[in-house]
């Protein structure tokens, strides 16, 4: 990708995972694509713009303060604009910034110095959408092998056709797991859901070595159905958007209705259909977490710890992905109520 002059003599530009490995007085150029936008007012009321940017290896918020430059060059030619004023919703546009590192109360501060609307044909914005660092094929084929591992073969049949015979896998296999926080990419969703199975049916077969009497196919079912409600939770354009159905209804609740559709369709029997929706509701595990019920059962306990400490691992590896080489503490996370450690490293 061709670069954005830096000065007239000198051109660098870099991704956003190694802009975050630069240090205070570091001068950078991007191009990304913009996924938030705020406009604030500093101390002496002038305008200033966070920006959250993206591109294939994280996200970025910069600052754009009230004497930034910002101008359209869509066409090859400058033109100044004011981002007050000229027209543009700037969310999905793929965009060029050059920018300063500061230092903030001990904190790394990006500054946008210039901003560029650029060609969006040249630079389509569906070029910076992180994906799944594991490869498309792998997921896809790991899914489909843990539904083959189901010795019921009623449990198989109805996971088959809730997702391949009613049209769900289009959506499932490319749609991410969230908006922000963790899986928030391309085939987010298919990932997680693997990995959560996984987990769960690893720990299924520890606990039935212990004498818990657990079901591995109720596990392996549950497991992947538990997050079938994000299909229709989002809006998987260039930019990901929680569609309003997840903020007042919530996708555990659009899962549940979505599995109970099906299996009213598929003829699956009474038992089966109250154990494996007592999986998706209670998978968040809390009623604060967004749980209608709580786990009650050992498929619907493990699903739920399969959850949450792959959501949690996999938080934390995207914070220590992006987390600046001199530091090995990330800043407090108030979701998390700590800020995460960078660890040691064994050979």
């Amino acid at each position: 990708m061709e670069a954005i002059k830096i000065t007239k003599d000198k051109e660098k530009i870099i991704n956003i995972r190694d802009i975050k490995q630069l240090s205070k007085d570091s001068d950078f150029a991007l191009t990304g694509i913009v996924t938030k936008i705020y406009r604030r007012l500093d101390r002496n009321n002038r305008p200033f713009w966070e920006i959250m940017v993206t591109d294939t290896t994280g996200d970025i918020t910069g600052r754009a303060w009230f004497d930034s430059s910002w101008q359209n060059i869509q066409n090859g030619d400058k033109f100044p604009i004011d981002p007050d004023n000229c027209g543009f919703n700037f969310e999905g546009l793929s965009m060029g910034f050059i920018g300063r590192i500061s230092d903030y109360k001990g904190q790394l501060q990006y500054n946008f110095t210039e901003i560029y609307i650029l060609d969006q044909n040249k630079y389509p914005p569906k070029s910076f959408i992180k994906r799944s660092p594991l490869k498309q094929e792998f997921l896809e084929e790991s899914f489909k092998s843990l539904i083959n591992e189901i010795s019921n073969e009623t449990l198989k049949n109805f996971l088959n056709a809730i997702f391949f015979k009613h049209g769900l896998w289009e959506k499932f296999r490319t749609y991410p797991a969230a908006v922000t926080f963790h899986h928030a990419y391309t085939a987010g969703l298919l990932e997680h859901s693997v990995s959560v199975t996984l987990g769960a049916r690893d720990m299924a077969e520890h606990y039935k070595n212990f004498n818990v009497p657990i079901s591995i196919d109720l596990i392996i079912a549950g497991a992947l159905l538990h997050d079938i409600g994000k299909t229709e939770s989002y809006k998987n354009d260039t930019i990901p958007k929680t569609l309003p159905e997840a903020s007042v209804i919530d996708h555990t609740v659009i899962g549940y209705h979505m599995f109970m559709k099906a299996a009213e369709i598929e003829k699956i029997d009474h038992d089966l259909t109250l154990a494996l929706g007592h999986i998706i509701l209670s998978h968040h595990g809390k009623f604060e977490y967004g749980a209608p019920v709580l786990p009650q059962t050992p498929e619907a306990l493990i699903v739920n710890a399969a959850d949450e400490i792959d959501f949690r691992v996999t938080f934390w590896r995207n914070q220590i992905e992006n987390l600046n080489p001199q530091s090995d503490f990330t800043d407090y996370i108030p979701m998390l109520e700590r800020r995460l450690w960078r660890g040691i490293s064994l050979k």
